[in-house]
């Protein structure tokens, strides 16, 4: 069978791609076909470690899962991690090639045309058919010159589109007849159908916008798709997509997370916030951290020099400090280990201006910031259980000091992380830990929970993409979707 593909774009952010994508993923990998997901280009600071020792953006590797596939950096050829407002770190085919401004990458993107085409034809070999995904919304035509994300990776790859409009933030006409308009005649021809997402209430209460839609736009309707409720269990793609845990009122945990301006890999908090009996808190910035946490923990992030002034300047170090009087734990994930040391060096300046910051003291150690970035997925332990987890490391930089020397997990026969010497502030650079069921129990056990903090978070992430490819299966055209997609 030849491979064929077909690109699925947005009417802008956060409409639902990568879910759609996900879903698809897994209701034709079901149907028995070899299924790839691909996105040229990505921007978040949300990465996943793949096999062949690079990093993609989370979304795909969770696409990558749908399908039954490892991830791999041919599946997000390029990623774009915000260092600043204005700036980004450039990952090409896995590995950090440098920062840009905007205005730079703006100029020098069309360059990685040809690595992108690359990574999707490999790709492209070993699969019956790739999921493509743009990002943000063909709309933005004042971006249309040099694209490689969207419709100008469409044209190159000669590839058809869907278009995907989200009915829950209102407008959704607007949004996919607007698009419509604003795009060249070329562009516009390559959109073979449409599609309705998150919609509330019965479907049928929209076919005349549907049919609005297509007679305005000559495409084809693949569907109006009802609000997935389960789709809160899948990692989340965007800061934006968390939330407070939900209050059950038997809840007896709760974890407060400060919302770092450059949060990372915010992977760690889903299976904490999919536990039975723990509430997580996600403070943002303005907002004091709660008094009655059980657990600070601080989540990785993409500057933590930026982010620990960041820290600081919302008062959140004054709360640290009143938590650790009144007998909380504290928790440190990659950056946030970083913050807790005494010092950060950065003596080349790696995240800005050379110099040294002083941390916020709970950990003796430091960190000595260096340009190799050091990515792998490990197999870990946990000293004080002895039980056996899979984790990921994603960090640059290289933590030492006496507290080192209670590290309590050991990677490759060696002791990793640190830990006070009243046990009540760890540090660690290991993304993932709470992936582990029989961990996950453990550590919450260790903080006070009073109720048996059971879950299987991985089978419940594998049954929520059944239920997804299932969802779609019912209310969306996939037969008439698959007959869209085009030979490569």
């Amino acid at each position: 069978m030849a491979p064929r593909a077909i690109m699925v774009q947005g009417t802008g952010s956060n409409v639902g791609k990568s879910m759609l994508v996900a879903g698809l993923a897994r209701a034709f990998t079901r149907r028995g076909l070899k299924v790839a997901p691909f996105k040229p280009q990505n921007m978040s600071n949300n990465a996943a470690v793949t096999a062949d020792g690079g990093e993609i953006g989370r979304a795909q590797a969770l696409q990558a899962r749908a399908c039954g596939l490892a991830p791999h950096t041919d599946m997000n050829p390029v990623l774009l991690k915000p260092e600043s407002d204005r700036g980004a770190q450039v990952i090409v085919r896995g590995k950090r090639v440098g920062t840009l401004n905007a205005r730079d990458y703006g100029r020098d993107k069309p360059s990685l045309l040809p690595a992108v085409l690359d990574s999707f034809q490999r790709l492209s070999q070993s699969a019956d058919l790739v999921f493509i995904e743009g990002a943000g919304s063909p709309a933005e035509v004042n971006l249309r010159q040099g694209d490689i994300a969207n419709m100008g990776f469409a044209e190159a790859a000669g590839v058809p589109v869907v278009l995907v409009g989200d009915i829950d933030r209102g407008g959704v006409i607007a949004q996919l007849v607007g698009t419509a308009t604003v795009l060249s005649n070329s562009d516009r021809a390559r959109i073979k159908a449409f599609a309705v997402n998150k919609f509330r209430g019965g479907v049928s209460l929209f076919a005349e916008g549907s049919k609005a839609i297509a007679e305005h736009t000559g495409w084809r309707d693949l569907g109006t798709i009802p609000w997935f409720p389960a789709a809160h269990l899948l990692p989340a793609e965007d800061v934006m997509d968390l939330a407070d845990g939900p209050v059950s009122g038997t809840e007896t945990l709760t974890i407060a997370v400060p919302q770092l301006s450059r949060i990372a890999n915010f992977d760690d908090l889903d299976p904490l916030s999919a536990a039975p009996a723990v509430r997580v808190v996600l403070v943002p910035p303005g907002r004091a951290l709660p008094g009655d946490a059980d657990l600070v923990l601080i989540p990785g992030t993409k500057s933590t020099v930026a982010d620990l002034a960041f820290f600081r300047d919302q008062g959140w170090d004054i709360d640290l400090n009143a938590h650790l009087r009144r007998g909380g734990h504290v928790l440190g994930i990659c950056g946030g280990y970083q913050m807790l040391g005494q010092w950060i060096d950065d003596p080349d300046g790696i995240e800005g201006v050379p110099g040294r910051t002083r941390g916020l003291g709970h950990l003796n150690v430091e960190t000595r910031m260096s340009p190799d970035k050091h990515l792998a997925n490990v197999s870990a332990r946990d000293l004080a259980s002895g039980l056996d987890v899979s984790a990921y490391e994603i960090h640059i930089g290289r933590t030492e000091g006496p507290d080192t020397e209670r590290g309590w997990l050991q990677v490759d026969g060696q002791i990793a992380g640190a830990m006070s010497p009243n046990e009540r502030v760890r540090g660690c650079y290991l993304h993932g830990l709470f992936s582990s069921d029989t961990f996950r129990a453990h550590f919450l056990r260790g903080l006070g929970a009073t109720q048996a903090p059971t879950g299987t978070y991985d089978a419940d992430v594998e049954a929520t993409l059944d239920a997804l490819g299932d969802h779609l299966e019912q209310h969306f055209d996939l037969d008439g979707f698959y007959a869209l997609s085009a030979t490569v």
